[in-house]
């Protein structure tokens, strides 16, 4: 119910619009009578005041413009310290996008709105636009020379490094600025309190030490400090973290002295309130001393949580959560709790809370990076409950539970490329241009960046301001966008299309400690796994490493043999059978693994064609989840024509001279268009994509590194691999015949920031890439060989894989250049089954079959009687 004096408030208010009063006036009355006593139902009288601001039919002013900015910092103030995080970045979102529109000043819009903001679009993941508006902020700052608010701009900008996992940039910012700036004491205890929590997450060689020692420098520079109560509490949780496990009584005192300075503080906010208590219950958890941590763990929920009561339940209900990261550590917190109590299944009921809080954080996130940092978040929650589904298993023999486990790990597969090329499909036209937009302006602040120290400053911040525009926009389409990626794969579906496809699938999840190993085979799921470490990772991180140069394996063919050996026995892949398919779902490193080339069984030979290579028990293909394989759509029934790409770059140091042979050789087997030298550019294939169904490019391209991004080369210029998002194709085939074109920066689940990955957001379904540097030479001769494959029909994942046996067994090429090097770089992701089959020949086969049925029945039947053969031996 309404108190009688805010009826009056408002009524007042309603007076003072219809009649001639200053526009300003009226909102900083309603401001000042909010401040007077702050709650939420006076944010809902700001509200209606802003709301009849706009509705006013009084010209604008700029005074009164002003106010509203005002009226929405204060909102997103109070919002904020009420623990509407989502509303209060909506109100300083609002409050910025007005200062900005109307160029309005006379404000500390930085001190006030942007500084609040970059934090909060931190705290819920959203890195990209915390590091933009900070970047921003330091700008205007920088303008201005107010070496405060630069300083504040940089500690939070480490902030924001720290968190999406920059550590070395995080701490090359800090020294940086802590040897170069004139700073305050407090501004370098503040400084040397963030280099200590970023020498904290790095933990390599003396990193514990050094964290130490910062920390232990901060401490006499902020006690001297009032004000900063609060980043002295969490100097101390630190020193807590580093002693717990060797120094216990220290640890103790540290963290005491922590809950002293947390007593005290004047004001707590209920997320602040929630951190300390978590510090709580991992302490208490550590100590086992579970009846205690149960009692904390719900005070974190009654401080989060309003409505929120115990009753028969501890956990919260699912309709009371929202996007805040105290509550997913809480349910994690409560989740280890459950699991320590021997309650498995209320273990994992709160981690499907956390799981679904995430999904509220994704909606909240418009940036493609900050949405895969967030998502990966998740993994190590994954690995807990796999582990939990894999004992329950164990315990039942009930195969629901390695089907859940599976569905969990598939729902984290791709899945930001799962929805953003759904995104694509059913956008509006003029979202689709606002994304764009965003993308743009983002790529042209990427390419400025890259030239370091000659980087226009002045133009990346220009960009930073158009990339913020078109993100508020874009910003309003996220909320419809929440229900997308929540349904289960169709596991029947997926049974019928493998037995279909005479296929085996395995799909890998590296999780931090557990590499979990689904097969699918036989209409069921197993689900294997091997530790992470010396006797088993170490194999296949040192298999990949033969691949990083040419002499590598050549130089040491006896070591090959055996690591190639040892990794294929510790990936626990499935052995030659009745299936002649194989379909890969990689994970983590495993993207860059070429399975193709891993020893079956170790020999003493010197002759790489007489190996004994996994290519040689199946036809491999990849992909980047089940539900794409499963999703795919047929191939077009259309001619096969080529649209080639060959900027061969000549008379330069980068001249492809065997490029020439591999376009004469695809000329030859198919119709097409093809671009030679200069005419090879950006806008010809942009121009014509669309109408081919095979799209070749012969070129260069880079995997770029952490900072810089994956590249294609055009005669004309270099390609961002997130240019290509808007390409909107649908071909049948792309061939990158490149370098490095399915490598970039990796992401766990997510996979690698690479060429083939921009094409995928574009609408390519099945490609052929390369996995490191490929040689121009063997490069032509084995596309020849491909090509002349799918000329003769076969299915492209067949002709890639029988133009590798080929190419092993061709007398013309030297033993050395039959290293896997050389032909086991280029991967087939897509469909397994060829779509492209004449129809007439397809009928022919189907009344050979009418006229032969019984014999054909009688081999299905003998198949299928082995196939259950295996099973039951399995079984057993």
């Amino acid at each position: 119910m309404i108190k009688k004096s805010v009826l009056l408030y408002l009524f007042t208010t309603l007076s003072l619009f219809g009649q001639k009063h200053n526009q300003e006036e009226i909102t900083y009355d309603a401001i000042d009578y909010f401040v007077a006593s702050p709650s939420l139902e006076g944010i809902k009288n700001l509200n209606t005041v802003e709301t009849l601001f706009w509705k006013s039919q009084d010209k604008k002013t700029k005074e009164g413009l002003l106010s509203i900015v005002v009226l929405n910092c204060n909102k997103g103030y109070f919002q904020n310290k009420f623990g509407k995080t989502n509303q209060a970045i909506a109100s300083y979102e609002k409050a910025w996008k007005t200062y900005s529109t109307y160029q309005l000043n006379d404000y500390d819009i930085i001190e006030y709105c942007l500084k609040p903001l970059g934090n909060l679009y931190a705290i819920i993941g959203d890195y990209d636009n915390a590091e933009s508006i900070i970047k921003h902020y330091y700008f205007i700052a920088n303008a201005e020379k107010n070496e405060s608010q630069k300083v504040g701009a940089i500690l939070n900008l480490s902030n924001v490094y720290q968190n999406s996992g920059r550590i070395n940039e995080a701490i090359d910012l800090i020294e940086k600025t802590i040897q170069n700036e004139k700073i305050t004491a407090t501004q370098k205890g503040l400084l040397l309190n963030n280099l200590g929590a970023n020498y904290l997450l790095r933990s390599i060689n003396e990193d514990s030490k050094n964290a130490e020692t910062a920390f232990l420098k901060a401490i006499p520079l902020l006690y001297k400090d009032k004000t900063q109560a609060e980043s002295l509490f969490n100097t101390y949780i630190n020193l807590y973290r580093i002693k717990i496990n060797h120094g216990k009584n220290e640890a103790l005192n540290y963290f005491s002295k922590a809950k002293t300075i947390f007593e005290n503080l004047p004001e707590k906010e209920p997320r602040k309130k929630a951190q300390f208590y978590l510090e709580e219950v991992n302490l208490l958890l550590q100590q086992n001393n579970l009846t205690e941590a149960q009692k904390v763990l719900q005070t974190i929920f009654k401080t989060l949580i309003s409505n929120y009561s115990k009753g028969k339940n501890i956990l919260p209900k699912q309709t009371a959560l929202y996007a805040e990261t105290a509550l997913i550590d809480a349910l994690d917190l409560q989740a280890d709790l459950f699991t320590a109590q021997k309650q498995p299944e209320k273990a994992l009921k709160s981690y499907a809370l956390a799981f679904h809080i995430e999904k509220l954080f994704q909606t909240l996130i418009v940036y493609e990076n900050s949405k895969i940092i967030t998502q990966i978040k998740n993994r190590k929650r994954i690995e807990k409950c796999i582990l939990i589904y894999q004992t329950l298993f164990e315990k039942d023999a009930n195969s629901v539970f390695i089907e859940k486990a599976f569905q969990l790990v598939e729902h984290n597969k791709s899945c930001i490329l799962k929805n953003e090329i759904y995104r694509n499909k059913i956008a509006s036209k003029s979202e689709k241009q606002k994304i764009e937009e965003l993308r743009f302006w983002n790529n042209e602040i990427l390419k400025e960046q890259q030239k370091g120290e000659l980087a226009n400053i002045d133009k990346i911040n220009k960009a930073i301001k158009k990339q913020n525009q078109a993100m508020l926009f874009v910003k309003q389409y996220q909320p419809s966008r929440s229900k997308q990626n929540e349904t289960n794969i169709n596991v029947n579906a997926l049974y019928y299309k493998l037995e279909s496809d005479d296929a085996i699938m395995v799909e890998y999840f590296w999780g931090p400690k557990t590499v979990y190993v689904f097969t699918i085979q036989n209409n069921q799921i197993s689900l294997q796994s091997f530790g992470i470490g010396q006797t088993s990772g170490e194999s296949i991180v040192k298999y990949i490493a033969f691949f990083n140069n040419a002499n590598s394996i050549t130089n040491n063919i006896n070591l090959y043999n055996k690591t190639a050996a040892s990794a294929y026995k510790n990936l626990l892949l499935p052995t030659k059978s009745s299936y002649k398919n194989l379909l890969i779902i990689p994970d983590g490193i495993l993207n860059f693994l070429p399975f193709e080339a891993l020893i079956t069984k170790e020999s003493n030979t010197t002759s790489f064609e007489k190996m004994h290579y996994f290519l040689n028990d199946f036809n491999i293909a990849y992909n980047n989840s089940a539900s794409f394989y499963l999703d795919a759509k047929p191939f077009r029934p259309k001619e096969k024509t080529v649209l080639g790409i060959f900027p061969v770059f000549e008379k330069t140091n980068y001249t492809l001279t065997y490029s020439k042979k591999e376009l004469q050789s695809i000329r030859n087997s198919f119709k097409g268009r093809f671009f030679e030298n200069n005419t090879a550019t950006f806008q010809n294939f942009k121009k014509n994509a669309a109408n081919y169904s095979i799209l070749h490019l012969s070129t260069h391209a880079t995997a770029g590194d952490i900072e810089t991004p994956a590249s294609i080369k055009f005669y004309d210029r270099e390609v961002l691999y997130s240019e290509l998002y808007h390409l909107n194709i649908k071909p049948n085939l792309v061939v990158l015949s490149a370098c490095e074109t399915g490598i970039g920066k990796l992401f766990k689940s997510e996979g690698a920031m690479s060429i083939a990955r921009g094409f995928q957001f574009a609408g390519a379904q099945n490609l052929l890439f390369s996995l490191w540097k490929v040689n121009d030479y063997t490069t032509s001769i084995f596309m020849g060989d491909f090509y002349k494959k799918i000329k003769r029909n076969n299915s492209y994942f067949e002709a890639n894989h029988q133009a590798k046996l080929d190419f092993l067994s061709d007398e013309k090429i030297s033993n050395a250049k039959k290293s896997p090097y050389y032909w086991a770089s280029f991967v087939y992701y897509g469909g397994i089954e060829n779509k492209d089959k004449n129809n007439y020949l397809l009928l022919g086969s189907v009344i050979i079959a009418i006229l032969i049925g019984g014999f054909v029945l009688i081999k299905l039947i003998a198949k299928r009687m082995q196939k259950e053969k295996i099973l039951f031996k399995n079984k057993k």
